[in-house]
């Protein structure tokens, strides 16, 4: 992990954007995987804490996609209904987190999530 005394605002303010771009995937769909993807390969090689943000985020969100799934086809048996909405209030604050964490210099490292892109 990154100390956060070395990191200046602008490094933790691309922290913040990878973790807040996922918000797009309320809008279009996939943004949830293309909004912190495209930060994060536009900024992964200059900024190391922006590519940890990039990995742990990408990582939560790719995860989610796969729950949500797995949601959907609950949902024939009927309580897809219910883990599909406790699954957005989670994604919601969780994300919410891993930003206001990113501001404060640490690279929050989602729960439940599934690493896909290793470290």
């Amino acid at each position: 992990m990154i100390e956060n005394e070395a990191l200046s605002k602008d490094d933790k303010n691309m922290g913040v954007a990878v973790h807040l771009a996922s918000f797009s995937g309320y809008l279009i769909p996939f943004g949830s995987i293309l909004g912190p993807l495209i930060v994060w390969l536009m900024k992964r090689e200059e900024i190391a804490f922006v590519d940890q943000c990039g990995r742990n985020c990408l990582n939560f969100k790719i995860s989610v996609m796969l729950y949500a799934f797995i949601s959907m086809i609950l949902m024939f048996v009927g309580i897809g209904f219910i883990l599909l909405g406790l699954l957005a209030i989670f994604d919601i604050v969780v994300t919410i987190i891993a930003a206001m964490k990113a501001s404060e210099g640490i690279s929050y490292s989602y729960p439940l999530t599934i690493k896909f892109l290793k470290s």
